[in-house]
């Protein structure tokens, strides 16, 4: 399996929680209150499985196997990815402070929390269609072989060492209460080595 496919294959868990995340929103505006809990639930994995995981293995092994071929770090496909994880890291914070200002009760933290919601579904799943049909193509490109194996075994690095033993089940079962709580199947669920199921 190639690194870009690991990606890939988190790309379908994480767009199955964006699913979620919309009906949140959906919610949310429709009673004019938040459904605190699984609004926490979503945040917890996009920060954590999304954000940490997924785009720590972009940022920290990933780009810097690109930049060693001659990509940019500034500038080009690298760095609109870069630009984009900083701008989906805004709105999952946003998404945080509304869910505290909702349970203190103030009436315009539900409207805010469904504006960045909703923001950052359409970023992610637009960065997502990027990074699947453009730099993961361009990636396998260029990426030799033994390149591949290095990131490969930097890939479980972050997950046994950075993550941690269990966090990444912990999230598939997170993902797989929201979607089954929502009923946004997407796609199957993945079956990939280690990083997105078993």
């Amino acid at each position: 399996m190639k690194p870009t496919e690991i990606l890939s294959a988190e790309h379908r868990v994480i767009e199955r929680v964006l699913g979620c995340l919309d009906k949140i929103a959906d919610d949310a505006q429709n009673a004019g209150r938040l459904d605190e809990r699984n609004a926490r639930d979503a945040i917890d994995f996009l920060r954590n499985f999304a954000d940490r995981c997924h785009h720590g293995k972009e940022e920290n092994n990933l780009f810097p196997a690109l930049e060693a071929q001659g990509f940019p770090r500034d500038g080009g496909p690298v760095g609109v990815m870069l630009h984009e994880h900083d701008e989906g890291r805004g709105h999952i914070r946003a998404m945080d402070e509304a869910v505290v200002q909702a349970s203190a009760g103030q009436p315009e933290a539900v409207r805010r929390f469904v504006e960045h919601a909703r923001s950052y579904t359409d970023l992610l799943r637009q960065h997502i269609q990027k990074e699947d049909n453009i730099l993961f193509v361009l990636a396998d490109r260029v990426l030799s072989a033994a390149d591949q194996q290095e990131l490969l075994a930097q890939f479980e690095h972050v997950e046994t060492e950075h993550m941690g033993q269990g966090t990444h089940e912990k999230y598939l079962a997170l993902a797989n209460r929201l979607t089954e709580r929502y009923g946004t199947t997407l796609t199957a669920a993945p079956a990939c080595v280690r990083c997105c199921g078993h």
